[in-house]
């Protein structure tokens, strides 16, 4: 298994798998359409998507964390308050 502290790279690495598979077998049929050599075409067209999609997954990754951050409210407690049921 691997190391916790390599979750974000893990993360990273499964995210742009996926992505890059699912979207450049969708705009390869979409411009080629069912062709007979789908298979060797989408293959190809995956393994380019995944070799940018992975470090550029890695490096937008802080960016993205942090634009959560400002669109995402965060509940404020007060630690005085008290409720009277």
């Amino acid at each position: 298994m691997i190391a916790p502290k390599y979750q974000s790279l893990v993360f990273s690495f499964f995210m742009s798998l996926l992505m890059s598979g699912i979207m450049s077998l969708v705009i390869t049929i979409f411009n080629l359409g069912m062709v007979s050599d789908l298979l060797s075409r989408w293959l190809n067209a995956w393994s380019f998507a995944f070799i940018v999609a992975f470090p550029v997954i890695i490096v937008v990754s802080p960016l993205v964390r942090f634009l959560v951050k400002l669109v995402i409210k965060t509940e404020r407690t007060n630690a005085c308050s008290t409720t009277v049921d």
